[in-house]
């Protein structure tokens, strides 16, 4: 079985590892599609640490080969989404049976190996089934809906409540479709036009570059109210300082995605208004009523830039992301095909 590890900052190599037997709770999946995400290629670039050596590739989606006899809900041949984010199982709320308030959430290629490789072993419960309707491209992007669904609830918005979206990568869009999913009214703003240009095509009304008239426009959405919460994604070459000024007082401003880049937060305009700053950038327990939301029409993925490559190098690919995310801001899905 062919493994690609990372054993170092842009040391990434393939191995061959002997073929691993299943225990009665454990299913073995052919990974068939991955999505080499921004995560992935700060891993590769040792910008997110992570303990070597390590398998990396977070969102991946693959067919059930092999089913243990104590496996319930799943089946040979079945198509799977492998869960990208997991509950620690070890912390004081994992313990007390309250997995989905885990304190240290697990992420596939940091904390435990990843699914660039040729098949993964794991619990039945670490796989979801997937409906016909939901394509792969849109299940490689579950995570990411988790991450908006997570976000949405941790601010607890009501329809009708205007919120800023600051950068307008992959991410930054599907936030933004999914507010507009829950009625709460999106203001995205990013300063590449074919962004914007993406945004406009899912829907959202409200799309605004960043220039000497963003606040003026958004005062104009909101009625001269500001905004009742403000999202960054931190993948945006928007400066971070920018979200608090487009928020009232007593708001809240999330954080999220990952970044190699060290960006300061304007502290006056957070402490003036009185903020409430978190992050979010997991999505454990979210996959169910993320494949439902699907199932629903929630996220449009056509929009998307999408490259699918059935021959590939991964150092090259990785590569070739990390020196996208140092030059520009435009949203493509790479994923590598690996079944033909």
């Amino acid at each position: 079985m062919d493994n690609w590890v990372l054993k170092g900052v842009r040391n990434l190599s393939k191995e061959s590892l002997e073929t691993i037997e299943i225990s009665p709770t454990q299913v073995k999946v052919k990974v068939t599609h991955l999505l080499i995400s921004n995560f992935d290629a700060l891993l590769f670039n040792g910008d997110v640490a992570a303990q070597y050596p390590k398998t990396i590739g977070r969102f991946a989606v693959g067919l059930i080969t092999e089913v243990g006899e104590k496996c319930y809900g799943v089946r040979k041949g079945e198509r799977v989404y492998l869960e990208s984010a997991k509950s620690c199982g070890v912390c004081l709320n994992c313990k007390s049976g309250k997995r989905d308030r885990c304190e240290d959430i697990q992420i596939a290629g940091r904390d435990f190996d990843g699914f660039m490789r040729d098949f993964v072993v794991c619990e039945y419960t670490e796989v979801s089934p997937l409906p016909d309707s939901v394509d792969n491209m849109q299940a490689l992007c579950i995570e990411m809906v988790g991450i908006a669904e997570n976000i949405y609830d941790k601010l607890n918005l009501s329809a009708g409540q205007r919120v800023a979206v600051v950068g307008l990568d992959s991410l930054g869009n599907i936030i933004a479709q999914v507010l507009q999913y829950h009625k709460v009214i999106p203001i995205v703003i990013d300063n590449t036009p074919e962004n914007l240009e993406k945004a406009k095509k899912c829907g959202i009304y409200y799309a605004f570059t960043a220039d000497d008239d963003l606040i003026e426009n958004v005062m104009d959405a909101t009625s001269g109210d500001l905004c009742d919460a403000a999202i960054y994604s931190a993948c945006s070459r928007l400066p971070m300082s920018l979200p608090p000024r487009l928020v009232g007082k007593k708001k809240a401003l999330v954080l999220s995605g990952f970044t190699s880049l060290h960006s300061a937060v304007d502290a006056r305009d957070i402490l003036e208004k009185d903020l409430t700053v978190f992050g979010v950038t997991s999505a454990a327990n979210y996959t169910d009523s993320v494949i439902n939301m699907l199932l629903h029409g929630a996220i449009n993925t056509d929009c998307f830039d999408k490259e699918i490559i059935n021959e590939f190098d991964p150092v090259a690919v990785l590569t070739e992301t990390c020196n996208n995310m140092a030059s520009s801001n435009k949203s493509k899905l790479t994923v590598l095909k690996m079944i033909f």
